[in-house]
């Protein structure tokens, strides 16, 4: 970035810290419950968004988790259709997102910012019985938030139709992707009117989610909010080389050692990994649970109830199962495992160094994840901090050389 770029986006960045929620047109009954909740200067991704959503433009945003973006939306939606008239509650606002976790976060949001609007939203996910979602789609809603695959049964037995929906979000659409629903967005969106003003959000953009976009917007309006320029330089990032086998002994002993990790997400790649990595804190006396895919839905939110109300120390969580967790004061994220994809490193970290707090990440990186490591570097563009002074440095972790083919072996499985 040259001189005058990193000038203009500094410059930006003060004007979002000295603007408020009014100066950017909100209004009183939503003001009211933004300082209820002791928002008073909008984010980066919200100075940006609501100005744009109020004008009434579709908007394509390419922003991480932890930056804001569930208000960027949920606020010109709440506004628009309270400012609006209508004579009976219908879905009027359409928030598709893929996790159940990250669905409820999102309807909390609703709630919480409209609480002085008299909207009502509801929100619907597979994984538990629906009759308690048809009910309180029978007493009428005026937004909707769903994941894909309940929405579309409940939309087939004829409990959803989606022709009054004006506003629709797109949410996390690259997971959506990883996660094989691109056939249902599509159901979804050819049920939708043409008419309607449409927010797609993601957090990279890659020529499948681009084409994916296309289909959905019409002359949208741009907004990037870098994961370098939101968490990155937000979280203190440490990697420990260590024996796989090891991995288990050293988080014990740092759980032991250090005295701030009373509230901790440990992230595993695998359900089976954090399920074992439980018993094993477990048996060292940790209060600890895991969430995951396997999982039911009210085990889940036990789970994340409890690690919230600090019940539980320490919560293992898989990548999928973690999207929408959002908890206040988080000391620690521990990549017990690396992602092998970098952009999931940057999700994970975004959960302790939320609306611009601090926080602390640390990486337990074993021979076969060096490649992984590197790919992470090379996307945040910097270097993680290495702490050598620990008691299960693995064997040749601080050689300058590995060994090459075993290196060259390995990215190509990947």
């Amino acid at each position: 970035m040259d001189g005058i770029s990193t000038c203009s986006c500094l410059l930006r960045q003060v004007e979002f810290d000295f603007m408020t929620f009014e100066q950017l047109g909100v209004i009183a009954p939503i003001l009211k419950a933004l300082r209820k909740k002791e928002y008073v200067h909008p984010t980066p991704i919200q100075g940006r968004s609501i100005p744009l959503l109020l004008e009434g433009s579709d908007l394509l945003g390419c922003a991480q988790t932890g930056t804001g973006k569930t208000a960027s939306f949920a606020v010109p939606i709440l506004q628009k259709l309270y400012l609006s008239s209508y004579e009976a509650r219908k879905i009027r606002a359409l928030v598709v997102t893929p996790t159940r976790e990250l669905a409820l976060q999102i309807a909390h949001s609703f709630t919480a910012y409209g609480q002085f609007t008299g909207l009502r939203n509801t929100v619907v996910f597979g994984g538990v019985k629906q009759a308690a979602q048809v009910r309180a789609l029978q007493r009428g809603v005026d937004i909707l938030v769903a994941t894909p695959g309940r929405l579309l049964d409940l939309m087939n037995q004829g409990f959803i139709s989606l022709r009054d929906v004006e506003y629709f979000v797109l949410d996390e659409a690259d997971h959506m992707l990883d996660m094989g629903f691109i056939h249902d967005i599509r159901r979804i969106i050819a049920a939708l009117p043409k008419k309607r003003q449409s927010l797609f959000f993601s957090a990279t953009m890659p020529p499948a989610i681009e084409k994916l976009a296309d289909t959905i917007l019409t002359k949208p309006r741009r907004i990037t909010i870098k994961p370098e320029q939101t968490t990155i330089e937000l979280v203190s990032q440490l990697v420990y080389f260590v024996a796989k086998q090891d991995k288990s002994k050293l988080l014990l002993r740092l759980l032991e050692t250090k005295e701030d990790m009373d509230s901790t997400l440990v992230f595993s790649r695998t359900k089976y990994g954090a399920d074992k990595l439980v018993k094993i804190l477990r048996r060292a006396g940790w209060k600890a649970e895991a969430i995951h895919g396997n999982k039911s839905q009210a085990a889940r939110q036990k789970a994340l109830g409890n690690f919230k109300r600090r019940k539980t120390n320490i919560l293992v969580a898989t990548d999928i199962a973690a999207r929408g967790i959002d908890v206040s004061n988080l000391s620690y994220v521990i990549n017990y495992d690396l992602p092998n994809v970098p952009e999931t490193y940057v999700h994970r970290i975004g959960r302790t160094g939320r609306a611009g707090a601090a926080g602390v990440a640390l990486s337990f990186c074993h021979q076969e994840e060096r490649a992984y490591l590197k790919d992470i570097q090379k996307l945040i563009k910097r270097r993680l901090s290495v702490v050598e002074d620990h008691d299960f440095v693995e064997k040749q972790a601080f050689s300058r050389s590995p060994k090459p083919r075993k290196y060259k072996r390995f990215s190509k499985r990947r």
